[in-house]
């Protein structure tokens, strides 16, 4: 980054973040490791948790290993406190981890469903706790929960996905208000459509035209787009930014098209 500034927002700053294997939490863990920050390095596969390490290695920054599981509160407490152990500290925690399946309502099954759950909300309720218990009193801290757009406007066959991420901005918010006095903000980041290797099989050229056309700038988000809030958010830029949801999806939410 030119702005030397900017390039040390994260300075000294612990982050971790889980499901950062690939799509946005990879791009994420890129971008704080550039901005000086120690980064924990979470997913399920051993493989892309190395992956995602060696790239920031290689670019210069500081990142640590964390493969586990973090659907159940153990394994959540488990990894954040490795981190923390291993780094010193912890400042920042980023709720990314998600496991998306797209049913109709009627095919929903428990399965599926608690899958969803676990992953996508009961992870970040752990996370928020286990971040809580990890970061100083007085030096507080910063927690990004990673919602979507469906939040507030619903694609097709997304019952489930769009309850979680719903559910997320209320954890949010109400997580702001429980950690207040600890010096702790909670906001979220609600991304659109974002093309990942996550996402692929939910995407067409014909799909990705439609909602170009009624996006008002004009293209879709990219990872590096959704990175930089989150960034943005963890950072003291946003130190009096607290139980607030940016959207990002480039004003495609607030057209009639």
């Amino acid at each position: 980054m030119s702005d030397p500034q900017a390039a040390s927002a994260l300075h000294g700053r612990v982050a971790f973040i889980s499901g950062a294997g690939h799509g946005i939490g990879r791009a994420t863990a890129r971008a704080m490791a550039a901005l000086g920050a120690t980064v924990g390095v979470n997913d399920l596969k051993p493989e892309f948790v190395e992956d995602t390490v060696a790239e920031i290695r290689a670019a210069g920054g500081q990142a640590i290993a964390i493969a586990q599981d973090v659907s159940t509160r153990e394994g959540m407490h488990v990894a954040v406190q490795r981190l923390a152990r291993e780094a010193g500290r912890l400042d920042v925690l980023v709720n990314n981890a998600a496991w998306v399946r797209y049913q109709p309502l009627p095919e929903i099954t428990p399965e599926v469903m608690d899958r969803m759950v676990e992953i996508g909300f009961k992870s970040v309720v752990w996370g928020m706790q286990a971040a809580a218990e990890a970061m100083d009193p007085q030096r507080g801290g910063a927690i990004v929960n990673v919602a979507s757009i469906a939040a507030f406007k619903s694609p097709m066959r997304s019952v489930v996905y769009s309850g979680l991420k719903a559910g997320v901005l209320g954890l949010t918010r109400a997580a702001a208000v429980d950690l207040g006095a600890r010096r702790i903000r909670v906001n979220a980041v609600a991304p659109g459509a974002v093309p990942t290797e996550g996402t692929a099989k939910h995407r067409n050229a014909e799909l990705d035209a439609r909602r170009i056309a009624r996006t008002p700038l004009g293209r879709l988000g990219t990872v590096a787009d959704i990175a930089d809030a989150i960034c943005f958010l963890a950072s003291d830029a946003a130190r009096f930014v607290n139980a607030e949801t940016i959207r990002l999806d480039g004003g495609a939410s607030e057209t009639s098209l």
